[in-house]
């Protein structure tokens, strides 16, 4: 199935949604789904408990989903979906007077286009339901293929911000992006977590150090 915005599929449902009316109820079990995840913890998750809250019968629910795992990474890839769209936006938002940056992207060049991409995180991080346990992804463990969540999300924006930044897409300089961006964001999701154990809204002084550290390590790539 494609997320909403067209981009990275959800994980395969035992039946993708075709009609209008189906897609809606699947719509509201992920709601529910990522509304009990924040009262009750994943471990307390029940696919009755979401069927109850979505107002669809179980049976619904065991129609998209095998279990409560699926659910939760179904949710997971949703938010990645609404990440790379609520980042699409606020870019292009930005660009909208027609100023264009030292390094080529409307506004204030990468370097903006890495706050919108930190800014949208910590918003998501604070208000969107379920995110604080999900957020990209399932944890996996580290030997894990390269399907873990944080090379999504690399992917993901390398592909997002390729065109508008102008990165180099094959050989070796395409190979060197591609790390890049999957260390910048191994880097910052450490680093934000740390900022949340430290104070519950972020601790600013954590965020603004994590904006700098990936400033200084991406502009020998991208400057």
């Amino acid at each position: 199935m494609i997320g909403q915005d067209g981009g990275v599929p959800i994980p395969p449902l035992r039946r993708a949604p075709v009609q209008r009316r189906s897609a809606e109820r699947l719509g509201r079990i992920l709601d529910a789904c990522a509304e009990l995840l924040d009262e009750t913890g994943y471990e307390d998750l029940s696919t009755r408990a979401v069927a109850e809250r979505a107002g669809v019968p179980i049976g619904s629910v065991y129609r998209f989903f095998s279990n409560k795992r699926a659910m939760a990474e179904a949710l997971a890839h949703r938010n990645l979906d609404e990440y790379a769209a609520r980042v699409t936006e606020r870019l292009a938002a930005s660009g909208a007077s027609g100023a264009s940056g030292p390094d080529g992207l409307a506004g204030g060049g990468w370097r903006e286009a890495m706050d919108v991409v930190v800014d949208e995180y910590l918003a998501m991080k604070r208000g969107a339901p379920g995110f604080a346990l999900v957020e990209f992804g399932m944890p996996v463990p580290v030997t894990a293929t390269p399907d873990q969540p944080n090379h999504l999300v690399a992917d993901r924006l390398r592909e997002l911000l390729g065109e508008r930044l102008g990165l180099e897409e094959s050989g070796e300089a395409g190979e060197r992006v591609r790390v890049a961006f999957l260390l910048a964001v191994e880097a910052a999701d450490a680093l934000l977590r740390l900022a949340f154990r430290v104070h519950p809204e972020g601790d600013p002084v954590i965020v603004a150090e994590t904006k700098e550290l990936l400033r200084a390590y991406l502009a020998g790539v991208l400057d």
